[in-house]
């Protein structure tokens, strides 16, 4: 490795996150932020933490996604319905350079924590909200879970099959993105405070706003042309031909043969060459018009064969195509290893892999430093060090369970 490739300080070095979500949304934006070098400060309950802690599969009492979820934080405890540790985590905030909190508009109002609070005291605060609703609107106060802002966002209508229920894939895709787009909103927000005369703001994110923006043209096509995008099945209205086809071995793969050019390799490549010369075909408009015919002559060329054989056949051919994976799958693939998108980290002694994370920088690259800790194991680094508070301090807290 020469000298101007040794990594560097990290992007984010010297930012301080103060976490005050659970669950999801906000912890997965404040992870972001710590992959790349910020220090994260997660404030869990005492007694029980974050819920995530007893979610989904367990080792050992705690939650394997945890460990990843909760990589590169410190966590402390402190009770938010006391008086003593609001006043905590007040002082924490003034010590911080941005704020993540995800409850229910209006919570952090009522426990005089909220925004104009620290206006005067501490102007470069970026202070990150994130809800269901957004902070504002008629519908800010309701509880906002990711299944129904999902559905509220417009995103599950079109996720499905025509006359059937829409389909939720299984994961929380709106906690997610909605942690994506609060990440990127902190970002900017600390660009900005860089720039002469700038200072910290509020980055106010929505759930069914984040899968809002992942829409693509459903409204412009709505007010242009009145067109409803509906529920597709495994295809994209409009594309053709795009799917997913069944293998004789029970496999699925995945075909992009939307391409003029493409498709006409991909006909020859499944034995239909009349079909690569035909005119109605020779462009999408085509395509789509005849998009049954398309999809018949390709189920039956994948069912009469391996996925193994059908993707060698498309590989050749240079037609885009791949196998539907399963965690499994992944973990066995080369391209997944080849591009390190597993880290391993050890927890009670055993290993344990998780993932990486990406966009992967050159210089600047992210990593785990260490997996979720258990819970209040920085106390005293962070209320020790950070606060002053002493010994005797900390144990008059624990006695009152503040933390």
């Amino acid at each position: 490795m020469s000298e101007s490739q040794v990594p560097g300080p990290k992007p984010l070095a010297g930012v301080r996150v103060l976490e005050l979500g659970q669950l999801l949304a906000g912890p997965f934006a404040a992870t972001l932020l710590g992959y790349f070098g910020a220090e994260v400060i997660k404030v869990e309950p005492p007694g029980s933490g974050d819920p995530l802690r007893k979610w989904r599969v367990l080792d050992e009492g705690t939650s394997l996604w945890w460990r990843s979820l909760a990589r590169n934080k410190k966590c402390i405890t402190l009770d938010l319905k006391s008086e003593r540790g609001r006043e905590l985590v007040r002082q924490l905030i003034l010590e911080s350079d941005v704020l993540i909190e995800n409850f229910r508009p209006g919570t952090m109002e009522q426990w005089g924590l909220g925004p104009e609070q620290f206006e005067q005291r501490h102007p470069e605060l970026i202070y990150t909200r994130i809800s269901g609703y957004g902070q504002d609107g008629p519908m800010a106060a309701k509880p906002g879970f990711a299944s129904v802002c999902e559905g509220f966002s417009g995103f599950r209508y079109v996720n499905g099959f025509p006359d059937q229920a829409p389909v939720r894939p299984n994961l929380s895709l709106g906690d997610s993105l909605a942690g994506l787009h609060a990440a990127f909103g902190i970002l900017l927000a600390l660009l900005q405070r860089r720039q002469p005369g700038g200072s910290g703001q509020v980055v106010d994110v929505a759930l069914y706003e984040a899968m809002f923006n992942m829409m693509e043209g459903v409204i412009p096509e709505f007010s242009g042309a009145g067109v409803v995008r509906e529920p597709s099945g495994t295809t994209v209205t409009g594309i053709v031909p795009t799917n997913t086809y069944r293998c004789g071995d029970g496999k699925y793969v995945v075909i992009g043969g939307n391409g003029d050019s493409i498709f006409q390799r991909l006909m020859e490549a499944v034995g239909q060459p009349q079909l690569a010369k035909d005119p109605r075909l020779a462009d999408n408009a085509g395509r789509v018009r005849h998009e049954q015919e398309i999809d018949a002559v390709l189920s039956a060329w994948t069912g009469a064969h391996s996925s193994q054989q059908v993707l060698a056949v498309l590989e050749e051919a240079r037609v885009p195509s791949g196998p539907i994976y399963n965690v499994e799958d992944m973990m066995a693939d080369p391209q997944y290893q080849a591009r390190g998108l597993f880290e391993s980290v050890e927890i009670n002694g055993k290993p344990l892999k998780i993932p990486a994370l990406v966009p992967r920088l050159a210089s600047t690259p992210g990593e785990t430093r260490w997996p979720g800790p258990e819970l209040g194991s920085h106390n005293q680094e962070v209320l020790g060090e950070l606060l002053g508070l002493d010994a005797e301090a900390l144990a008059a807290l624990a006695a009152e369970r503040v933390i």
